[in-house]
């Protein structure tokens, strides 16, 4: 997968805009951050998982998920390798991170 393969598959989801943050590309739904890319280098990706899902994901496909080292990694981050991905590893991850936003969205709203 190529760092514009993720971007494509980040923008196919409904109302998914790309902005920035911290000077690299990411991509949001209701200005909530779900994934992005370019860090720490061109080669990754990131999708912002449950630390449930993140644990399924990195299991079911270690070559080409990973967690963000530190605090972000332990709430979820995840890195994507790109180089190891593909539309059918990274869609159902994009998928999980975007439920996720909308599960905090619609407890926060309570």
């Amino acid at each position: 997968m190529t760092a514009n393969d993720f971007r494509r598959l980040a923008l196919s989801f409904p109302e998914a805009v790309e902005a920035e943050h911290m000077g690299h590309p990411d991509f949001r739904v209701g200005g909530k951050i779900f994934a992005t890319l370019a860090y720490p280098d061109e080669t990754y990706g990131m999708v912002k998982l449950s630390p449930l899902d993140q644990d399924k994901f990195v299991k079911s496909a270690p070559e080409t998920f990973t967690p963000v080292p530190g605090y972000w990694g332990r709430n979820g981050a995840t890195h994507v390798h790109l180089k190891e991905a593909t539309k059918a590893l990274v869609k159902p991850a994009m998928e999980a991170a975007l439920h996720n936003l909308e599960s905090k969205t619609k407890k926060s709203s309570r």
